[in-house]
């Protein structure tokens, strides 16, 4: 019987009421549950106060514009001023980041839409991540800790997997090039200053620029004379030498005063009119398409797949005035841009517009087995206008905002007069950044832009004679010879001075126009 005592103590245990089972901790909620809990401990403990509300991170897209003087580009790099870097401690500040993530964007997701360059400003660059937006004022915290040449316009709340980078379809960029810059006349090297070092200074007569120096007699009146008859020679470049963009009046016709156009034109400057007009939407033209510009960047092979890149449009069809001055507004839609693209094609375009290279050169730019040098615009006239996110908003029109520009137009259009448009008209008025620009455009500085594949009808080039040297006139015979590659080769003959060759040589140039034109 002892043995079986334990076992009724045992029984007596199991009998006996269930004890209160320990209170659960409760679960800390981010989604809105905190006032709740605040005041369940609140309640607990008596009166205590209540702990600050918890926020939650949400995927965002941050609309805002930059003017980019005084910045190395919008990609944040170690010891270097950037956009990315102001905007990040901005958002460090405005409590959108936690201490933790402070300088590691990658914990937040960030993504930006575009690069842009040294000095490049923008209106319309977009960037994404996880952030804390709450509460209310997130916008206003964020400027407050920004320069006022950094504006965020505000932002949108968009799907968890959006990236800015990724889902940008298009972007939009433009240049502002001043009109006189598309004149072959303007800023030219046309005034020579002599030294007492025995060196000849080549100076622009409507800036002072100083050119480059040479010795003292290798370009004289008589060189300069030659490169004048040169430029005329050289038709099939352009049709649009200085002579035909530069219309003076004789008293017989009296332009219309109400068009600024003839006026200008009356007076004998240069102007932007609807010739121009077609010739430089016509050289642009060249860029649309799917092409090759491994010769517009640098560091990236012709065999790069990242060098082949689709530009959607590309025109200059309006005018603007800053600072007294007219600037055309160049307009370049495409999908992705490299790193000099835009400015290089801006470049090259001016270069064509100025009768420094054929229009042939960007077509030959495109090719794989050519290298050229192309110029490149200075930075200060381009902006980066918009960034557009047509499949993402076709997407998710359901469930998400529209990611695009249309509800800060008006704000975008006041910053891009205050601060972009402004600095690009007082650089070029105060330091005549393009002016200095085009003095370097010139065969010195690019030999490649006047090496293109010419074709076979532009091989023929008729001299103008007067009436009393005929008689002494030096023929060229001229041939074109495909070599093994297929690329036409120029072959210039010795000069022939006798009358009993001349007519041979006419017929020998005739046959070959046949050809070129069939």
């Amino acid at each position: 019987m002892e043995n079986q005592e334990p076992k009724i103590e045992e029984s007596l245990q199991d009998e006996a009421p269930d004890q209160e089972p320990e209170q659960k901790k409760l679960k800390i909620s981010t989604e809105g549950d905190e006032p709740a809990l605040s005041a369940a401990v609140s309640g607990k403990s008596g009166g205590a106060e209540r702990r600050p509300p918890k926020y939650k991170r949400r995927k965002v897209a941050i609309v805002f514009a930059f003017c980019g003087v005084g910045y190395q580009g919008m990609q944040k790099n170690p010891g270097a001023k950037t956009i990315e870097g102001e905007l990040e401690e901005a958002l460090f500040h405005a409590g959108a980041v936690p201490e933790a993530d402070r300088n590691k964007p990658r914990q937040y997701e960030w993504a930006r839409s575009a690069r842009t360059d040294k000095g490049v400003s923008a209106v319309g660059q977009v960037v994404s991540g996880r952030f804390y937006v709450d509460p209310p004022g997130f916008v206003e915290r964020l400027n407050s800790n920004l320069p006022d040449q950094i504006r965020v316009f505000g932002f949108k709340r968009v799907a968890p997997s959006f990236s800015s980078k990724k889902f940008c379809d298009r972007r939009r960029y433009v240049y502002l090039i001043p009109v006189f810059a598309l004149d072959p006349c303007s800023h030219s090297e046309a005034e020579m200053a002599r030294s007492d070092s025995g060196y000849e200074y080549v100076k622009c007569v409507e800036c002072c620029e100083k050119g480059y120096k040479i010795p003292l007699g290798v370009l004289g009146k008589e060189s300069v004379d030659d490169e004048t008859k040169s430029s005329e020679v050289q038709s099939d470049i352009s049709s649009n030498n200085c002579g035909a963009l530069k219309v003076e009046t004789n008293g017989e016709k009296t332009p219309n005063p109400e068009s600024k156009e003839e006026m200008t034109k009356s007076e004998g400057k240069f102007c932007y009119g609807e010739k121009e007009k077609e010739r430089f939407n016509r050289i642009l033209s060249y860029y649309v398409g799917s092409h090759n510009f491994h010769n517009f960047t640098t560091r990236t092979k012709a065999a790069d797949p990242a060098a082949n890149r689709y530009i959607l449009s590309f025109n200059a069809n309006t005018v603007i005035t800053l600072d007294g001055k007219d600037f055309v507004k160049c307009e370049v839609v495409g999908q992705s841009f490299m790193l000099h693209q835009i400015r290089k094609m801006i470049g090259l375009a001016v270069a064509v517009m100025r009768n420094y290279a054929p229009e042939s050169v960007i077509q030959t730019a495109f090719k794989k087995d050519v290298r050229i040098v192309v110029p490149m615009a200075p930075e200060v006239g381009l902006y980066l206008d918009e960034c557009f996110f047509t499949s993402y908003n076709k997407r998710f029109k359901v469930s998400h905002e529209e990611v695009s520009m249309e509800e800060y137009k008006e704000v975008a259009e006041e910053f891009k007069w205050k601060h972009v448009y402004s600095h690009i008209g007082s650089a070029e008025d105060k330091d005549g950044i393009v002016a200095i620009w085009l003095h370097s455009l010139n065969e010195r500085n690019y030999p490649d832009l006047r090496v293109a594949e010419h074709k076979p009808d532009e091989v023929i080039v008729y001299k103008k004679i007067d009436a009393a040297s005929e008689e002494m006139i030096n023929e060229e015979e001229a041939a074109v010879k495909e070599n093994a590659n297929g690329a036409g080769e120029l072959l210039v003959g010795s000069k022939v001075n006798d009358e009993t060759s001349e007519e041979k040589n006419m017929e020998e140039g005739s046959r070959v126009e046949e050809k070129a034109t069939e």
